[in-house]
């Protein structure tokens, strides 16, 4: 994992800092593998919520995902990941080849998902998809029917296929260039997208009555700072 970081391409009312990551996917889910995940968490916070991390995802595929851990490291993997999914950053995942094992997991809990032509998608396991919760977070975002003719009986998904299903946002020649074209586009604050992702996160899970709370003293946050009043 090679780290960078540089002025982001956005500006709010603190100047974000771009951190940009390289991951080797190829790898086998282990120590590593989670400590690049876990690095590039301690980077963002120590962004301090202002923050852009762009994720380029490399490596071939892996002739079998996840390999050999133990079940303890499996919890670690996942416990990482999710510290990712609710960071307070904006993330956007680049991609130009296989995404399978980590890749696949990873562009998950991504916020944006961006793809060269030459991307490919495939779901890793024998005897059925491996059942982490990469399954769980497929379901919800691209709905049970299509998770479940995507993992009982595997699929390789040509890029433009994985954008039709909504795995990938976007296809395009060069994933980097694009990334900087939408942060330029407008204002981008980490820690107010963090609450919405949360609240989407948490809207397939939670009923109108116990979300509406939640969701007021979103808006009460944003009208407060509307305002030029301490969120």
């Amino acid at each position: 994992m090679t780290d960078s970081v540089a002025p982001a391409l956005v500006l709010d009312r603190e100047e974000p800092v771009r951190i940009e990551t390289t991951v080797d996917t190829a790898q086998p889910l282990g120590a590593p593998l989670i400590a690049d995940v876990e690095r590039l968490c301690d980077r963002i916070e120590e962004a301090g919520g202002a923050a852009v991390a762009l994720l380029h995802l490399t490596g071939g595929a892996l002739a079998e995902w996840p390999g050999g851990p133990g079940i303890h490291v499996v919890n670690k993997w996942e416990r990482a990941l999710r510290r990712l999914e609710r960071s307070a950053a904006v993330t956007i995942a680049l991609v130009d080849g296989p995404v399978v094992g980590g890749a696949l997991e990873i562009l998950l809990v991504c916020d944006q998902r961006i793809a060269g032509p030459g991307a490919t998608v495939t779901l890793p396991g024998t005897g059925g998809a491996w059942p982490g919760m990469a399954l769980y977070r497929l379901a919800n975002q691209i709905g049970a029917v299509a998770a479940r003719r995507l993992t009982l009986f595997g699929a390789d998904l040509s890029a433009e296929q994985a954008r039709a299903l909504h795995i990938i946002d976007e296809v395009t020649a060069d994933p980097t260039a694009r990334a900087a074209e939408l942060l330029g586009a407008r204002p981008v604050d980490g820690a107010e997208l963090a609450i919405r992702r949360r609240l989407l996160l948490d809207a397939v899970n939670t009923s109108f009555e116990e979300a509406l709370g939640v969701h007021l003293a979103a808006c009460d946050r944003t009208l407060r700072a509307s305002a030029g009043e301490p969120r």
